[in-house]
């Protein structure tokens, strides 16, 4: 997909005239603080030219008072502009972080299986931050350094056209330096988001997989690939500053230029009685009020370049499809019975390279349907397709009659639960875990599930019990425990529809048969798909399908498949054996 620049005329309609009556208090207010500012230049005329050769203390101390009330205003107006506009632009990051973390998570099982976490992380918490920009004090300050120097750029008409002329060469130079360079800069500041998502994504996967990391000796490995991540985002910073800084060079140099040559022109024309000092004076102090917010401009306008490079990356994910589809998808699931039917199903993670041929076969309301086959078989992605976490190319699932490709997933997943090999764990504690899928689930429901999942078996020795920490991922529990409170989990989601990873390959065989009892007694009334590995725990299941090479090998009952003494024969004695 083609990646899409945000344009102004879209974050105006978006961003800016949403909050267009705060903007429009903002401008107000830097308004009203420009032209407080410019009393001190004017004031500095009249003193020199009027008050001081007069010797008028009077109207002196009036002017001093008048200064003073315009700087107070000025530092009242900045103090309230800030508050309110930056208030604001943190609401709004804050928001827009919201708004892309929902739209990240409404993405399909696939698009996951292709992302690192620590990138999407970066995706949602850095690329937004620039807005704070466009709603902030940047954007106001733009407009209001270009009130400022158009106001001042009149005034200085006033005192001498001549020097003004003389000062808008430069000027103008500098503002065409500006625009070229912003346009160059913008890619590197999108580059950079996508440098420092990758950085980000390896540093979160290294912190993830440390025993792994120590395990293999491998720190060096990981620290050379980290700091190659780090040398190009510095080198990528080094471009952009470059820019920015010929920017700022060039101006300082061109604005140089005009000031001196308003010096020359200025004393030629004060020795020649064309100009008075007090006007001279003042013409210096406006130049600056009109130079300045030129090159303020240029720093806020790198802010906006930065800003936009972040929308850009913000909107790509912002356009991408959800996996729920509610123009296509919207049947409303109530009741479920759970009847499957694959049709015809053939399924590619790969185009034109297809890992499911052809598969049919139906899986009763109530009924278990195991799934054994060798690795990278197809089990798993036929489990997929009927937890809905994939969609097939070609040929029809339905539930209950209904093609599941109409079906609201929302409404579906309200049935579902799920079991997998390597369960995930939140960091927290082992109640809030077994409570995940119904947070406000009774005490009485909670331990049901407990004890169904022989949870309380490990539990009961901790000192801490259902309140026990657990680490990032239950890494201070072994894998059996890991995989009982995950069983418990499934047993108090209390779904229609069970999908079992080899549910108990992480169990001793004590724990094994106490769940086994567990398990049988939660897929009763409850469509199951089994994954497994083990076959001797499969052995009670209503069918057996045997996936080799992305089909049905064969179908039916344990006994049944033992008495055809074929590949399921085979897989059983071998296991036996061993």
């Amino acid at each position: 997909m083609a990646k899409r620049k945000v344009t102004i005329s879209h974050v105006f309609k978006t961003i800016i005239w949403p909050r267009r009556k705060l903007l429009a208090v903002g401008i107000v207010l830097i308004f009203i603080s420009r032209l407080a500012s410019l009393v001190l230049p004017y004031a500095s005329k009249i003193l020199i030219d009027e008050i001081i050769p007069e010797g008028d203390i009077d109207t002196m101390y009036k002017l001093l008072g008048a200064v003073v009330i315009a700087l107070v205003l000025q530092a009242t107006t900045s103090f309230l502009l800030t508050r309110l506009l930056s208030v604001e632009a943190q609401f709004l990051i804050s928001e827009l972080r919201a708004k892309v973390q929902k739209q990240i998570l409404s993405f399909p099982v696939r698009f996951f299986d292709n992302a690192k976490a620590g990138e999407l992380v970066s995706r949602i918490m850095t690329d937004v931050e620039g807005v704070r920009n466009l709603v902030g004090t940047g954007l106001v300050q733009l407009f209001g350094g270009i009130i400022t120097s158009i106001i001042s750029l009149v005034i200085l008409i006033s005192i001498s056209p001549v020097m003004t002329f003389f000062v808008l060469v430069p000027v103008s130079l500098f503002g065409f330096i500006s625009l070229k360079a912003f346009g160059y800069i913008r890619p590197i500041f999108r580059k950079r988001g996508e440098i420092n998502a990758e950085v980000t994504g390896r540093l979160t996967e290294t912190l993830n997989g440390i025993r792994v990391i120590k395990g293999f000796n491998a720190e060096e490995q990981e620290v050379k690939t980290f700091e190659g991540g780090v040398e190009r985002l510095f080198l990528n910073v080094k471009e952009s500053l470059t820019s920015t800084a010929l920017v700022t060079s060039s101006g300082a140099f061109l604005l140089g230029i005009a000031t001196t040559g308003i010096m020359g022109i200025g004393g030629y024309l004060i020795m020649d009685d064309a100009l008075t000092l007090g006007e001279f004076i003042s013409f210096t102090l406006f130049l600056g009020f009109m130079i300045a917010p030129i090159v303020q401009m240029s720093n806020t306008g790198s802010q906006l370049t930065e800003a936009f490079a972040g929308l850009d990356r913000t909107e790509d994910l912002m356009n991408m499809p959800p996996e729920e589809d509610g123009s296509k998808r919207k049947i409303i699931l109530g009741e479920l019975k759970g009847d499957y039917a694959f049709e015809h199903v053939s399924f590619a993670y790969e185009e034109d390279k297809n890992v499911i041929n052809d598969v049919s076969f139906t899986a009763p309301a109530g009924t278990v349907t195991a799934l054994v086959g060798t690795s990278g078989s197809g089990k798993s992605t036929i489990a997929g397709l009927a937890a809905s976490f994939l969609n097939p190319v070609s040929g029809k699932i339905t539930i209950d009659g209904i093609d599941f490709s109409e079906v609201s997933l929302k409404s579906f997943r309200e049935h579902l639960g799920v079991v997998l090999q390597d369960d995930f764990l939140f960091d927290g504690t082992i109640r809030e875990n077994i409570l995940f899928p119904r947070p406000n689930a009774s005490e009485e429901q909670l331990q049901n599930a407990v004890k169904a999942a022989y949870v309380q078996e490990f539990t009961d020795r901790f000192e801490d019990g259902l309140e026990t920490i657990i680490g990032e991922r239950g890494v201070k529990l072994s894998g059996g425990q890991r995989q009982r409170i995950a069983i418990a989990r499934a047993v108090l989601a209390n779904p229609k529809i069970l999908i079992l990873d080899e549910a108990t390959s992480n169990l001793d065989t004590e724990s094994e048969s106490l769940i086994q009892a567990s398990l049988k007694e939660l897929m009763k009334g409850r469509t199951t798909f089994v994954i497994a590995h083990r076959l001797s725990t499969i052995r009670q299941a209503d069918q057996i399908l045997v996936i080799e090479g992305g089909k049905i090998a064969e179908q039916g009952t344990h006994e049944q498949l033992i008495a055809k003494e074929g590949r399921y024969y085979d897989l059983y004695t071998y296991q036996a054996r061993i």
